[in-house]
């Protein structure tokens, strides 16, 4: 379609966003109401939020819209996921200036129904404001199926740390369309668009995971936010984590150890579970630490050492930017 979102008015551009859209058994009444109504069959729903904000979180000049849609929808279907339950819907608020091409709308849109259908879930409703920067304000919800929920204050001394999913590949496609170039493109297409694991929460609950959480701020800092709340010391064994060969050769060519992305760099949305040792973990999950004791000042350790490099993801910090 033609023109620009200004042009085509808020109620146009919502029947067209809308009019792409499909459904699921969990969508009760979808758009086109006050509000939608999402089955809950367990009684209880899971509920995550975040925002996207152009030039913050993702740029046009490196990602396509329906990369940002899969990227939007991805990072907060896997929230639902990393607390043991499965995805069933998401709410999208867009912010967006008027004079923004519809056909950017429209695979905006596209990407994030794509995602939701990956995760089993659908958009049921949102809302449209004109505003000057691109703004992406999501809302999940999920279904616990009679599961309790996984949270990061659970992990006991003895318990193994383990993750299932991708580590580093955002950070290093980052570090890539920084210089800029577009290849290695598995990386480039891991920053643009995280491919999550949302089957692995819910299958880590159901295996006795004693805590979880999907790693979006970088893995030394998610564990910490689980040492945390847990109140334990954990350490992680840096050789048990796997690093490609093109994440190496990345890393040469920009003059950065890969270890910084693996252990520092968020985005991936892997999930990151500690277990019981004695429990018999399915092969897509790589054991890379052990939760070794509570202590009344919680603690990361890589090999035993505190991880002093700059790194992990804080909007306030110094740091954070991308």
């Amino acid at each position: 379609m033609k023109g620009t979102v200004g042009e085509l008015g808020e109620f146009g551009l919502i029947r067209e966003l809308t009019s792409r859209l499909t459904s699921t058994p969990a969508v009760r009444l979808g758009p086109g109401d006050d509000a939608a109504v999402v089955a809950a069959p367990d009684g209880r729903v899971v509920a995550s939020t975040d925002i996207l904000l152009e030039g913050r979180h993702f740029r046009r000049d490196w990602s396509t819209a329906y990369d940002v849609g899969r990227k939007a929808a991805a990072q907060n279907l896997a929230d639902i996921a990393a607390m043991g339950a499965v995805p069933t819907s998401l709410l999208l608020g867009m912010v967006v200036p008027a004079e923004l091409p519809v056909t950017w709308a429209t695979e905006l849109m596209d990407g994030i129904r794509d995602e939701c259908q990956v995760a089993g879930a659908a958009v049921v409703g949102g809302d449209v404001v004109r505003g000057e920067v691109i703004t992406l304000a999501i809302t999940a919800l999920g279904d616990l199926r009679n599961l309790e929920p996984v949270t990061r204050s659970g992990a006991r001394p003895g318990d193994v740390v383990a993750y299932t999913g991708w580590l580093g590949w955002s950070a290093a496609g980052h570090a890539v369309l920084s210089r800029g170039f577009r290849s290695p493109r598995a990386f480039v297409e891991a920053h643009r668009r995280p491919e999550p694991p949302y089957h692995a929460g819910p299958a880590a609950a159901g295996l006795g995971a004693t805590a979880m959480c999907d790693i979006s701020d970088g893995l030394v800092a998610d564990l910490g936010h689980i040492a945390e709340a847990s109140k334990v010391r954990i350490d992680l064994r840096s050789g048990a984590i796997d690093i490609p060969s093109q994440m190496n050769d990345i890393g040469q060519a920009v003059g950065v150890d890969p270890i910084q992305w693996v252990l520092t760099g968020g985005e991936d949305h892997a999930i990151l579970a500690t277990f019981p040792p004695d429990v018999k973990l399915p092969a897509r999950w790589k054991v890379i630490g052990e939760v070794l004791g509570a202590s009344v000042q919680p603690q990361v350790t890589v090999d035993g050492a505190p991880w002093h490099s700059t790194g992990g993801w804080d909007h306030f910090g110094t740091g954070g930017g991308r």
